[in-house]
C-alpha cells in the first residue's frame, strides 16, 4: 500500500497526473492562439482608455500590479460586476463563450492579462505562432 501511495504521489508532484494547460504560452515574442484573443477581447471592451494602452494605469489602476495581487475570482467579479462606486463598469458580455476558443471572453482576458502583469507577454500588440 504504502509503494501505491508513493506512486501517485510522486505522478501527482511531478504534474504528470492532474495536470492543467498552462494560462498562456509565448514563444520567441508569440503567444497561443486563446492569448492572442485574450488581447482582442482586451481592444475590443476599449480598456486601454481606462487603464493605458500598455496596461500601466491611467484614471483606472495599473493592471500590471492589480494581476498580481487579484485572484483569477475575484478578476471575474471586478469584470462581471463592475466596481461602480470607483468607476470600474461592469462588462456582463464577457461572460460569453468565444466560438473559436470555446473559452469565457473573461477567461481569456484573464490569461492575456495575467501574462503581461507577469513579464512574459510582450506589450503591445500580439500576435499567435499557432496561424
Amino acid at each position: 500500500m504504502y509503494k501505491v501511495l508513493m506512486f501517485f504521489s510522486t505522478l501527482f508532484l511531478s504534474g504528470i497526473l492532474g495536470a492543467a494547460d498552462p494560462l498562456y504560452v509565448v514563444k520567441d515574442g508569440k503567444v497561443d492562439a486563446a492569448t492572442e484573443k485574450g488581447f482582442k477581447v482586451w481592444r475590443a471592451s476599449a480598456c486601454e482608455r481606462c487603464h493605458g494602452n500598455n496596461q500601466q494605469g491611467l484614471v483606472g489602476p495599473s493592471l500590471i500590479e492589480s494581476l498580481k495581487v487579484l485572484s483569477y475570482k475575484e478578476f471575474v467579479t471586478v469584470m462581471i460586476e463592475g466596481r461602480n462606486a470607483k468607476g470600474m463598469p461592469a462588462h456582463p458580455h464577457l461572460n460569453k463563450v468565444d466560438e473559436k476558443t470555446g473559452k469565457k471572453k473573461v477567461d481569456l482576458l484573464y490569461a492575456y492579462l495575467k501574462g503581461r502583469s507577469d513579464g512574459k507577454v510582450p506589450k503591445g500588440r500580439v500576435r499567435s505562432f499557432e496561424k
